[in-house]
Formats: C-alpha cells, structure tokens, sequence
C-alpha cells in the first residue's frame, strides 16, 4: 500500500515539470511574439518607427532652371509659366548633406533611346534670332536608351543628373558614404502628358515599361537597400492592413535605405497588374486609403482640408504635402501652407526652398528651430528626440 507521503512525490514531480512546460510555452510563446514583432507592430528600442518622423523634401529636385535665353522666350510669351519655373536646386548629394531626406524624380521612358534627344525650344529660339544656351545633352546621354529625367519635354530639360540611373547612383555613393543616415525618400513622377500640340508625344507606362522601372533601380540599389512593400506587407494579406497594424519597420532598421513611392496617382492601376497588393514591386503607389495597396498617400495642399492629413498620418499611412505650390507661397512672409504643412504631421514637406534656398522673402522651410527632420508632431509619443548625424543646417541658413 503506497501511503499519501509517498503519493506526494511523483505528484511534486508532474507539478514541477508542469511547471517547467509552462516557462517554455511562455517563452516560446513570447520568441514567436517578437518574430511576429518584427513584421508589424513592431516593437523599437528607441520607440520610433519609419512612420513617426517628419522631413523636408525638394520638389523637382532634378531641376536645373532653364537656360538663360530659353527662360527670356518663355517670358515673352508667357510670364506667369516664367515664373513658375524661375528656380534651380544644386546637385542631389549637396541637398542630401543639407539634411534633405526627400527628394523628388520626374521621369519621362524612352525604351529605346533618342526620343526627347531634339527639343523644339531651341528652334524657336533661333526662329526668334535669340542666342542659344549651351547644350543641354553635350554627352549625348538622350541618345541612350533608358528613362530620363526632366521637368517637361521640348521645354524645361535641363537636369542636374541625368538620366535616371545616374540620379540613382548619385544618391546610393552618398548613401555608402553616410551610415545610418536616415531612411531616403525617392518619390518618382511618371510624365505621359503632352501640353502643346508642338511637344514630342511621350511614351506611356504600360505594365511592361513599369517592370522595365523596377528592372533599372535594381541595377543600381540591391533590394537589401531598399524598403519596399513586400517587407511592410509581411504576413498580412494587404499593404493596407499592414500599415494599419503597426507595420511599419523601426527607425532604426530602416537606417542606411531608400525607400521608393509613385507620386502619379493614375499611374497606379498599370504598375499593380500582376502585382496585387504591390507584391513583388519595388514603388508603393499613391493609393486611395481603403484599397489593398494603400500605405503612402499624397496630399499635396494642407489647407484643403486640415483635419484630412493628420487623420491619415493617426491611421498609419505615410503622407506626402507640399509647402509652396509654384512660387506663388515665395512672395508670403506668413504662407500659411508651409506652417499647415509643418503643423499636419505629415511624414514628407516637399518645397521648392530647403534651407539654404530661401524664397523671395527670405525663408526656408525648416522645422523650428531650423531643422529638416524631428519626431512627428502627430503620431510621435512625448519625450521622442531625433537626434541626427547630419542635423539641420539652421547656421548655413543664417549665412545665405
């Protein structure tokens, strides 16, 4: 007969194993959170995601300005696009050690070279007896083919870098130059329009030209460089939902990368056939918010609606506004769409004016007190610091 003592002990046993069972179900359990984690609701050491922060972007970072006798025709015959395009931005590794962190790419594709390699506004030029600029291809490089990079065609084609890839691997030297900068937004606009009957007819972004895109960027960036929407996405069924769901990586996970984003929101439908979901691309679209692919959004004017942007940033997705439109905020000593844009948490300020390019009336845009990134003012939690490596440049602001 085994008495209750002797019961006790296999009984301590079972408990004591039971209990052995327990601690590494839980930390099975918590391995598994944290891998989870790593996908979406991600828990970061420094508490920042890529989604909580706040940059200032170029508009048309390309752009060069047109050619001293090209802009004198173009005011002639129309003063008000004169003024619109009256403004230049040096070199994309100079902004970027400026603290510039958006930058913006308008491209025209040209799969086999030499369509935009004869612009009609230097006949008009010499039709009117105006002296020519120099040449604004001396390399040839339009001959090529690939996707080139201008503002519009026959009209406004001089570039700081062309074509496209060469923008590209501008921008991934500085990279590899600067370790764990902060991430790099590359926002591309696809051109297919054609303003006067006189302008070369562009060649559309059909699926194919789109893969031919994708193809391109990865010629110069391996996709270890680059965030992209397949490592947002992770295990959910949707972008979307992804990004609704904390998805976004850490900021420090996404230190050293670029991240790329359609500004052309009609582009999109042709960039995701075959790709639900953005599966397999490199771009996230400018998406409407409740489609799969919806993580970036554009907004380009925060005074529309003020309550509509940080709405957006509260949910997840990361938005792009601008702070001038044209030239026109240049002349505004207040210019309430910069202060809105500032104010609206939205993750990506695109101006004409990064410090140090001031406007007319003497002001960059810069985060007070004359930064060009911090902590979202929206979606950022208190006590949130930003310290960077290449900080804001509010002293070479003072000097211009």
């Amino acid at each position: 007969m085994i008495d209750a003592q002797s019961r006790k002990g296999p009984a301590r046993m079972r408990d004591a194993v039971n209990s052995v069972r327990s601690i590494f179900a839980i930390g099975i359990t918590i391995l598994v959170s944290a891998t989870v984690l790593g996908s979406a609701g991600r828990s970061c050491s420094d508490g920042l995601h890529l989604n909580q922060i706040q940059v200032v972007g170029s508009h048309n970072s390309y752009h060069a300005g047109m050619g001293t006798h090209e802009m004198e025709l173009l005011r002639a015959r129309n003063p008000k696009a004169a003024d619109d395009l009256n403004y230049s931005h040096p070199p994309l590794d100079v902004q970027l050690d400026r603290g510039i962190c958006q930058i913006e790419l308008d491209i025209y594709a040209d799969a086999k070279g030499g369509r935009y390699s004869h612009p009609v506004w230097p006949r008009f030029l010499a039709a009117a007896k105006i002296p020519l600029d120099p040449d604004f291809d001396p390399q040839h490089l339009f001959d090529r083919p690939g996707f080139k990079v201008m503002h519009v065609q026959d009209l406004d084609y001089r570039s700081n870098c062309q074509p496209l890839v060469e923008c590209l691997r501008i921008v991934r030297r500085w990279s590899q130059a600067h370790p764990g900068h902060l991430p790099i937004f590359i926002l591309i606009e696809t051109k297919e329009s054609r303003e006067r009957d006189y302008m070369t007819v562009p060649e559309p972004f059909t699926p194919e030209v789109f893969d031919a895109l994708d193809a391109e960027i990865l010629t110069v960036f391996a996709k270890s460089e680059i965030i992209t929407p397949d490592q947002v996405r992770g295990a959910h069924e949707t972008l979307e939902d992804a990004v609704l769901n904390g998805g976004w990586p850490c900021l420090e996970q996404s230190r050293g990368k670029v991240m790329f984003l359609m500004d052309q929101r009609k582009a999109g439908p042709a960039y995701l056939r075959g790709h639900p979901s953005l599966r397999g691309r490199i771009l996230f679209t400018n998406a409407r918010p409740g489609e799969p692919d919806a993580a970036f959004v554009e907004v380009n004017d925060p005074l529309a609606d003020p309550k509509e942007i940080p709405s957006l940033v509260k949910k997840g997705y990361i938005v792009r506004t601008r702070a001038d439109n044209t030239l026109r905020e240049a002349l505004d000593r207040a210019n309430p769409m910069r202060e809105a844009a500032m104010a609206s948490g939205a993750q990506m300020v695109s101006t004409d004016f990064p410090v140090p390019e001031k406007s007319a009336v003497g002001f960059p845009v810069v985060f007070p007190p004359g930064s060009t990134m911090h902590c979202n003012p929206v979606n950022s939690f208190d006590g949130c610091s930003l310290v960077e490596p290449f900080p804001a440049h509010a002293a070479a602001a003072d000097k211009h």
